[in-house]
């Protein structure tokens, strides 16, 4: 059994898939940390700190996306090889949410936008990627009003989804991150 670390460091290429471009963990890596699920991370990429989430593959590893920004900031691109040291942090930064949640939260009871607040940043990333793990708007409507809905009783995370699956539909595939395309 690989024994679990506090920082990891790897060497990966930056790929493209679709037009975004990510990092990926390589696998006997990405085994030392303390979940197959998302991770907040803070490290360094050739040097530069940076903080981001983890997320899965759904190969049982993980993924980072660098932005046009970020990309810029760093001075790297798609095709270079980086250094990258991650460490695992309890601190999360606050999801960005979608316009359709941030609406239906605008609009749900004082009781269900208290528990949004009362509950922690993991929590609200986990429903947001419960949300955003389709790309099936009428689907997508319907775990939005489920959101609220469960937040409006006793439930404070979503439950019954596969925590290691890939959920950006951007970039996955039946619950897999999508092959590079260059």
């Amino acid at each position: 059994m690989t024994k679990l670390v506090r920082t990891i460091h790897f060497n990966t290429p930056l790929v493209m898939i679709k037009d975004w471009t990510i990092a990926r963990i390589p696998e006997d890596e990405s085994v030392k940390l303390t979940s197959r699920g998302q991770i907040s991370v803070k490290g360094t990429i050739n040097g530069h700190e940076f903080q981001t989430i983890l997320e899965p593959d759904g190969y049982w590893s993980h993924w980072f996306r660098l932005d046009d920004k970020k990309q810029k900031e760093l001075g790297v691109k798609t095709g270079d090889t980086v250094s990258v040291e991650l460490t695992p942090v309890k601190e999360w930064p606050e999801p960005t949410l979608p316009n359709d949640i941030q609406k239906a939260l605008n609009a749900a009871p004082e009781k269900v936008q208290q528990k949004w607040r009362d509950i922690t940043p993991m929590a609200r990333w986990e429903w947001v990627r419960w949300v955003n793990s389709t790309g099936v708007d009428a689907t997508r409507a319907m775990r939005i009003e489920k959101t609220f809905s469960k937040l409006n009783g006793t439930h404070r995370r979503p439950c019954c989804f596969n925590l290691a699956a890939c959920t950006e539909p951007y970039v996955s595939k039946s619950g897999r991150l999508m092959q590079p395309t260059a």
